[in-house]
């Protein structure tokens, strides 16, 4: 006679492989969350280490002292700071409403034989790598803006009260403005596809519903599209502003790297990204080199900030919502 197992021993088989297959993936899906956290403390605790020789001699006025002199060996890091605020400032100015409006237009108002193309074309400019931008910037991009945009801008803008000192100055070409404009250009296809993927991810009821109550179409955009997708939207642009403040090799090209704060936006200026880039290789001395990797670990704690604010601000969103 044959025995023949009962289904309650079949199944106590089988979930002794099923838990151990589970027990297993629970701790490689552990081991992955630990090794995120174990590689940012580690970067942090290197970059506290290397900052060490820096923060001794100089001390905490090393953050708002402008001087930078390799040969003298005095180091201060407010003019790669600013230079890294304002560049970023003027990506986002100029970003952000150019993301907006091409998300808006495909999803929203573009031909159906356009949609793809474009939806394509941004996939694209996200992909080309940071040095063809500094490439374009300098052989192209500057000289147009030498010998047309800021020109104009110094004679239209450079004499208002105010606002003419950031248009002020001979037209360099390269400087902080063109370094802000490179950056708008790179981060608008990053944001542009966040805010396209997240504005069509609204249910067509909504329109349908608010087009039925009469509203027009920025109307819809304005009060049924924004509203229920200002979370994504919020989140893209805070990585696009992650991406421009770091942003290395394009910015190297046009920001003239001097190591000087001037209040006109078309004067040179540097970031600490593209300080890093220029000097690392040519630091010899010991203090040299640890105020250049205090410079990455000021950059590290603002990006840090920046994203840490925008995840607590997001967070407030959705609780706002319900969420």
């Amino acid at each position: 006679m044959v025995d023949i197992p009962s289904s309650s021993s079949r199944v106590l088989q089988l979930r002794g492989p099923q838990h151990l297959f589970d027990r297993l993936f629970r701790s490689a899906t552990l081991f992955f969350g630990l090794f995120i956290l174990l590689l940012l403390g580690g970067v942090a605790v290197s970059l506290v280490v290397g900052s060490s020789a820096a923060f001794s001699k100089f001390g905490l006025p090393f953050l708002w002292t402008d001087i930078w002199n390799p040969a003298t060996e005095r180091f201060g890091a407010l003019v790669p700071i600013y230079g890294t605020l304002m560049t970023s400032l003027i990506a986002m100015v100029v970003g952000i409403p150019l993301s907006f409006g091409v998300a808006v237009f495909i999803t929203e108002l573009c031909p159906p034989v356009l949609k793809r193309p474009l939806s394509i074309a941004i996939e694209l400019l996200a992909g080309i790598p940071s040095i063809i931008y500094g490439i374009w910037g300098l052989f192209v991009f500057a000289p147009f803006l030498q010998a047309y945009v800021q020109p104009f801008l110094i004679a239209t803008l450079g004499h208002i009260p105010g606002l003419g000192v950031l248009f002020a100055g001979p037209p360099f070409g390269i400087g902080i403005l063109t370094a802000g404009l490179i950056l708008a250009i790179m981060v608008l296809p990053f944001i542009s596809s966040i805010m396209r993927d997240v504005f069509e991810t609204v249910p067509p009821m909504l329109r349908e519903s608010a087009y039925g109550l009469g509203c027009t179409t920025w109307e819809v955009i304005w009060r049924v599209v924004l509203p229920y997708t200002k979370v994504g939207v919020v989140g893209g642009i805070m990585l696009g502003l992650g991406r421009a403040m770091g942003e290395t090799m394009a910015v190297t090209f046009v920001i003239g790297n001097a190591h000087q704060i001037r209040t006109s936006l078309l004067a040179p200026g540097t970031t600490i990204s593209s300080a890093l880039a220029n000097e690392f290789t040519e630091a010899t001395t010991p203090v040299y080199t640890s105020s250049l990797i205090t410079l990455g670990l000021i950059l590290f704690f603002i990006t840090f900030i920046v994203l840490a604010a925008a995840k607590y601000m997001l967070i407030r969103m959705q609780r706002q919502a319900g969420g």
